[in-house]
């Protein structure tokens, strides 16, 4: 395992494109993950239904590095060692995201990026614990709020945050899945719930003071 500045270093140097740094990067996070994909399958036993696990799990894992080397390595650059997480520990959690998001492709979550039509977006209801906030925002809002999410939620919480809202994942699966107790995974979902509406909050007053400022503008 290679120290946290070296691995910053490598990482800089795959992102700008450098054949053997990619390489490097590609073959320590492979085995990463495989296993959130494997991982994921096993919760869902019917996604893979009628075909090859090896290769559902081939493909899958060739879906979540697009989606990390995706423009420009947008959402690898968002990585900082000095918040406490590994590499590994940050993209497993990426991981988590983009497979749910393709694994939902039938029965869509507002947190994913596949929906594209009104009627879908129509179809789309926040989770209910997360309050009415949400139904005014964007699907961009929606992304803005994982991102604040990320600065704000440690590893643990990033996980749960998949799991109860993303996944929609019933408590019992989560407790057998994180060895947490009923008690502390409801707490989580509490303190998250609580987090995901302060934040819509936010955006809200954001965009408010926004365009309040366009409308107090002259025109050019």
């Amino acid at each position: 395992m290679l120290a946290p500045e070296l691995t910053v270093t490598l990482v800089g140097k795959a992102l700008v494109g450098e054949r053997q740094a990619v390489r490097a990067l590609v073959d320590r996070l492979t085995p990463v993950i495989q296993m959130r994909v494997a991982r994921a399958l096993r919760r869902r036993r019917g996604a893979a239904l009628g075909r090859d696990v090896r290769q559902e799990v081939e493909d899958l894992t060739q879906s979540v590095f697009l989606a990390i080397f995706a423009n420009g390595g947008q959402a690898l650059r968002k990585w900082d060692p000095a918040r406490g997480s590994s590499l590994e520990s940050f993209v497993g959690l990426l991981a988590d995201h983009e497979i749910a998001s393709i694994l939902r492709s039938r029965r869509r979550s507002p947190w994913t990026e596949d929906p594209t039509t009104n009627e879908d977006l129509a179809e789309d209801a926040p989770p209910g614990d997360v309050g009415p906030e949400l139904e005014t925002l964007t699907r961009e809002a929606l992304r803005t709020i994982v991102d604040r999410l990320r600065e704000r939620l440690s590893d643990r919480g990033l996980e749960l945050f998949f799991l109860l809202f993303v996944e929609e994942r019933a408590t019992e699966e989560v407790c057998a899945d994180t060895g947490l107790t009923p008690d502390a995974v409801y707490a989580w979902r509490s303190r998250i719930g609580k987090l995901v509406r302060q934040i819509a909050a936010e955006i809200v007053s954001e965009n408010e003071a926004s365009d309040r400022t366009l409308l107090r503008r002259p025109p050019e």
